[in-house]
């Protein structure tokens, strides 16, 4: 019996082909409203073009407004499941930044817009990554009904990004986020979980 095996030394994760278009045809998001309009525009997006979950991300430049990186759920797309829209935006901005630290000295000051608030493996990336500011739209409840498990966020979940300086505003343009879960529900998109699968 050949016992031998091929293991893979390289994975590779792309944005779906759509973003390279959605990405030039917006201005720069002068205020939080604007920015989490153009996070749920980006959510929806990946619905209708059915490349992945209902969630999407984008890390702006504070000061200027103008995106950095986007991020959509590609889980189901790519089969990997650490690839949700946060951990997508993160690795996409520390790509374009050069640097892990997304706080390090002599960049512009990034904040991440979520259309949902993150689950416990991308609050885990968020702190990780250096973002010292992040505003969700969609509650850990509203994923929850939709069907997807969200795993152990709690109260203190929250407690310790503001311990260590992470700035959370959480409920902005929660109804354009929920419109967006809507979408997917009616179109019967896949609510993956590994123990279904």
């Amino acid at each position: 019996m050949n016992r031998s095996r091929t293991f893979k030394t390289q994975i590779e994760i792309t944005l779906p082909e759509w973003i390279g278009d959605f990405s030039h045809r917006h201005p720069p998001c002068p205020d939080d409203e604007s920015k989490m309009r153009l996070t749920n525009e980006l959510a929806r997006c990946n619905v209708e073009h059915e490349t992945g979950g209902p969630f999407g991300a984008i890390v702006f430049d504070a000061e200027t407004g103008v995106p950095v990186s986007f991020g959509v759920n590609s889980v189901a797309r790519l089969n990997n499941s650490v690839l949700h829209a946060e951990v997508m935006a993160i690795m996409l901005a520390q790509a374009s930044v050069g640097h892990y630290s997304l706080c390090a000295a002599r960049q512009p000051r990034l904040e991440l817009f979520s259309s949902c608030e993150p689950c416990a493996m991308c609050l885990g990336a968020v702190l990780w990554s250096g973002i010292e500011r992040i505003v969700c739209a969609a509650s850990h409840a509203d994923a929850t009904a939709l069907g997807f498990d969200e795993g152990p966020v709690t109260p203190q979940s929250w407690a310790y990004l503001a311990e260590r300086g992470v700035e959370v505003v959480r409920g902005v343009d929660a109804r354009g986020a929920r419109q967006v879960m809507r979408l997917y529900r009616k179109s019967r998109g896949l609510i993956y979980d590994p123990r279904r699968a």
